[in-house]
């Protein structure tokens, strides 16, 4: 893993390294530079959601193409997938999203996206970094052009994202007369949700799609679905769907106002999938931040499962070796690779909704194809991060633990790909128990390992 790139882009405080309109300027100049080296047309398209630094970063990295004599084609406000989505349907050499995904406004951040639509791999990741490197201020730093490049504003970018959304909808599939509350974080998919389900029948109700530039997730969203709950009881829905700030995860609620994971999700689709003889390989790659439940309900379907490293782009890397149609994370990025090259949380949307019309039953029903084992997850502030495995004490509270839960329970501690926290994840039968073990290795790491004060939510 490079310095500057974590687990999903670089990311961090807007007008603080890295996220400067410096750093802006110098990933333009790199990203042209690596296409011209791979042998790949020398064009950008940008997108970014709805926070108050969005444009200022935006323009920063196309001055950056421009200079090394690049083509910028600016597609606005719009859903991550959507800037992966163009970038491949107009050949282009490569996209960037700016964007922090479920973060605070405050917070921004660089996905880069390969002229297939896929994330960078770690390797690219890191030959990128390098040219960041080399295009540094200073008498001794130049672009790599004498001329500029160009640009063009894509004014349908919405449509024709819009547009592929909807082609996805399988053809059997009806959506008429189903009721959705849309909850679409005041991000990116403020202006394009209520159209794509709109336009495929379905009746909506929107809440927190009025962005002002510093509400994104604010109380809302897939981090925060208190309100979508509420509202699916008062105007009876058939489900909510709550989306992050640039809309490439989905999490759900029944019309029950129960809560969906996204493991529960993967579930749903994969049976969906398979009963259509659509599951290639009998297949679907997870994390191992998957539930336990999620592993028996695969079983009870006779699925096969296989878990990565966190990570969607660690996910879709396993569907494309081994060639499986269907992934994801129970954060709620879900990948159906016979339509994207990465997690959409509309596309995930629709795919949701199919099931539910295939099967004829009501998401309360899907959502008990798996039981949701309790969960809860502590997180220590840190400063560095050293192996676990070699500060004993720790290691020790994990082993203890986890010969306690046994078959039926399980640890798992690992340090944040985006920011600077140790994670700590105890499943098990019962919420006290789990949240009493998670507090304690919590408690432990801390004492032995940092000098930050922590912060700990637990989930069941």
């Amino acid at each position: 893993m490079s310095d500057l790139f974590g687990t999903d882009g670089i990311r961090g405080v807007a007008n603080i390294y890295p996220i400067t309109s410096e750093m802006g300027v110098r990933l333009g100049r790199a990203v042209i530079a690596l296409c011209t080296v791979n042998g790949f047309e020398p064009s950008v398209v940008i997108g970014n959601d709805t926070r108050s630094s969005g444009k200022m970063l935006e323009y920063a990295v196309a001055s950056g193409v421009l200079s090394a004599a690049g083509k910028v084609w600016f597609a606005g406000e719009l859903p991550t997938s959507g800037v992966s989505y163009l970038t491949r349907e107009l050949g282009c050499g490569a996209g960037i999203m700016i964007s922090a995904s479920h973060n605070s406004y405050e917070y921004n951040g660089f996905k880069v996206f390969s002229s297939q639509g896929y994330k960078l791999s770690e390797k690219e990741e890191s030959d990128l970094e390098e040219l960041i490197a080399c295009f540094g201020e200073g008498p001794h730093n130049r672009s790599i052009s004498e001329v500029s490049g160009d640009t063009v504003i894509l004014e349908d970018a919405a449509s024709r994202y819009i547009s592929f959304l909807e082609k996805t909808l399988p053809q059997e599939a009806v959506l008429n007369g189903m009721r959705v509350v849309l909850d679409c974080a005041n991000g990116a998919a403020s202006m394009v949700a209520p159209f794509v389900f709109g336009h495929l029948g379905v009746e909506t109700d929107v809440i927190c799609g009025e962005p002002d530039g510093k509400n994104i997730n604010r109380d809302c969203g897939s981090q925060h679905t208190e309100r979508l709950r509420r509202r699916v009881l008062e105007i009876g829905a058939d489900a909510g769907l709550a989306f992050d700030g640039d809309a490439d995860r989905l999490i759900a609620v029944n019309e029950k106002g129960e809560l969906l994971t996204g493991d529960q999700i993967l579930v749903i689709c994969a049976k969906m999938l398979k009963d259509q003889g659509r599951l290639k390989s009998n297949l679907v790659i997870s994390t191992v931040m998957s539930n336990i439940g999620f592993n028996m309900a695969l079983k009870q379907l006779s699925i096969h499962q296989v878990a990565t490293q966190v990570g969607d782009r660690q996910v879709i890397q396993e569907m494309r070796e081994r060639h499986a149609v269907l992934g994801g994370e129970e954060s709620g990025h879900i990948i159906f690779m016979e339509h994207h090259t990465t997690g959409d949380g509309l596309l995930s949307a629709i795919q949701l909704l199919s099931a539910m019309n295939f099967s004829g039953h009501p998401l309360s029903e899907l959502s008990g194809l798996m039981t949701v084992f309790p969960q809860a997850l502590v997180s220590v502030r840190i400063n560095e991060k050293p192996d676990i495995c070699s500060v004993p004490e720790v290691a020790e509270a994990i082993t203890e633990v986890e010969k306690k839960l046994g078959k039926n329970g399980r640890v798992l501690v690992r340090y944040s790909g985006t920011e600077p926290v140790l994670r700590v994840m105890v499943e098990g039968e019962d919420i006290n128990t789990v949240q009493g073990y998670a507090r304690w290795i919590g408690e432990v790491a801390k004492r032995n390992l940092f000098h930050s004060n922590s912060s700990d939510s637990s989930a069941g």
